[in-house]
């Protein structure tokens, strides 16, 4: 964007749905410019996250174009904690795992199309998939984020320390910097998360967010067709 004004513009006009069949080529197209060292989706793996659960997954979009995407599902947290890998919660990206019934939204994976930075994409994703925490009534979104910083300073700190210091305003690190601002609160780190990251060295760490409606004596209601 080249100025202030082309960026509001740009924000008035990005749009969130469901994602379709048919958004997969673009999507994978911008996952493997956002991650050109790790690659991204398969095709198959985002077909069978669509069919599990489509409620969990959301494009954002300028007009046609899709510019970011979000995908998530549900899962029991104390079946994974503090110690599981990307590839064993997602069940390889296909969302195997998924459980409708239990009571926490996992974040598998959000990006936005690096040409467009500023314009709110990342901040339209995340309030999309608050949005469907709310409303199939579950208790807390958790994920596991890059730490795309710490491959500078690895060889000087842990990745907690680096975590931490990035917390208190010693170094940034822009994903977890955005994840805090997002209104989630940092959990720990997980080695080993997604060992073909380099730039986190592997690591990832654990954030959470509560959902302040959630009624404990309600169930997990998740309707057919679109939510959002």
């Amino acid at each position: 964007m080249s100025s202030v004004l082309d960026r509001v513009i740009t924000r008035a006009r990005l749009a969130i749905r469901h994602t379709r069949v048919e958004d997969i080529p673009q999507i994978v197209e911008i996952q493997n410019r956002v991650y050109p060292e790790i690659g991204g989706w398969r095709p198959e793996q985002l077909e069978s996250q669509i069919k599990i659960f489509p409620q969990g997954q959301v494009v954002a979009c300028l007009g046609e174009r899709v510019v970011g995407a979000a995908s998530s599902l549900i899962v029991q947290w104390g079946e994974w904690g503090a110690h599981h890998t990307w590839k064993e919660v997602t069940g390889n990206g296909s969302f195997s795992t998924h459980t409708p019934n239990a009571r926490t939204l996992y974040g598998a994976e959000v990006f936005a199309d690096p040409t467009l930075r500023r314009v709110g994409i990342g901040k339209k994703l995340y309030q999309a998939r608050r949005q469907i925490c709310r409303m199939l009534n579950l208790r807390r979104i958790m994920a596991c984020g890059r730490m795309p910083g710490y491959q500078k300073v690895g060889n000087q700190m842990s990745p907690e320390d680096y975590a931490m210091r990035v917390i208190w305003g010693d170094l940034k690190d822009p994903v977890l910097m955005f994840q805090l601002q997002e209104g989630f609160q940092y959990c720990g780190v997980i080695n080993g998360y997604l060992p073909s990251d380099e730039e986190s060295r592997g690591n990832a760490t654990i954030i959470v967010w509560l959902n302040d409606r959630y009624k404990p004596k309600q169930p997990t209601v998740i309707p057919e067709g679109p939510i959002l």
